[in-house]
């Protein structure tokens, strides 16, 4: 497969080493200092673009790549406020778009137990939920995008719970407190406590390193080929795994 990279930082070379390993070919690199490349024939023949930008920049780097009809997958978090409109434009046929909060098979496994946890809690009304995710200093936006899914995660399976807030004042038993922290290179590590005057469930993902949001992000490549339109995690992960119905317990 020929892949276009948009971000070269330390994620896009990641990407770029597990798509090598993999057979794939890059035939380009975008970064902040060669935009005009989204011009170039070496960009236009990509089957598709993996994206790892900043939420500044990615929405504009989506249109760029569907204007020259190139596919793209992207772990860029923190641009929800304009997530209808893209994927409308995805919808109508106007571009491809396989977006994750997280491409970490780990992590996507954690999303539901987190689901299921919280199905169980809502029938124990004496537990309260708070989460807390760091992240290396160069990661922007917070709460994280992963932080979010596994708060909706929450909010979907436990009535009580209403909303999410990174307020400590604004916390209370129906709006769960996102606690957030940027340190050193940290790739990424999110614990979703649930407390009770008398105890305290933990449950907590650790990232070792980039390698398993690289990996993701380009078996995530590999399956979009040949798609269109809105793409998302559970419908890969639906159609990879051997026994599928087993993700719809926590549904």
């Amino acid at each position: 497969m020929k892949i276009a990279l948009i971000g070269y930082g330390k994620m896009g070379r990641a990407i770029e080493k597990i798509a090598i390993e993999r057979g794939h070919e890059i035939v380009c690199r975008i970064d902040a200092d060669n935009q005009d490349d989204f011009e170039s024939p070496e960009f236009a023949k990509a089957e598709v673009a993996i994206e790892f930008t900043t939420p500044a920049t990615a929405v504009a780097n989506y249109r760029r790549a569907f204007s020259k009809g190139v596919p793209v997958v992207s772990g860029t978090t923190g641009w929800g406020a304009q997530m209808t409109e893209i994927k409308q434009m995805c919808d109508n046929g106007d571009g491809t778009l396989f977006w994750t909060s997280n491409f970490s098979l780990g992590v996507n496994i954690f999303f539901a137990v987190n689901k299921y946890l919280a199905s169980i809690m809502e029938g124990f009304p004496q537990y309260t939920p708070s989460m807390e995710e760091i992240h290396h200093i160069h990661k922007l936006d917070h709460p994280s995008g992963t932080a979010i899914t596994l708060a909706e995660g929450i909010i979907g399976a436990d009535s009580r719970i209403k909303g999410w807030t990174e307020e400590p004042a604004r916390a209370s038993e129906s709006e769960m407190l996102i606690d957030h922290k940027r340190e050193g290179e940290v790739p990424g590590t999110h614990i979703i406590r649930w407390d009770s005057r008398v105890d305290t469930i933990t449950i907590e993902h650790c990232a070792h390193s980039r390698e398993g949001f690289a990996l993701g992000a380009v078996i995530a490549a590999e399956w979009t080929e040949g798609r269109s339109g809105w793409l998302t995690m559970d419908e890969m992960m639906h159609s990879l795994i051997a026994r599928p119905a087993l993700l719809d317990i926590v549904k």
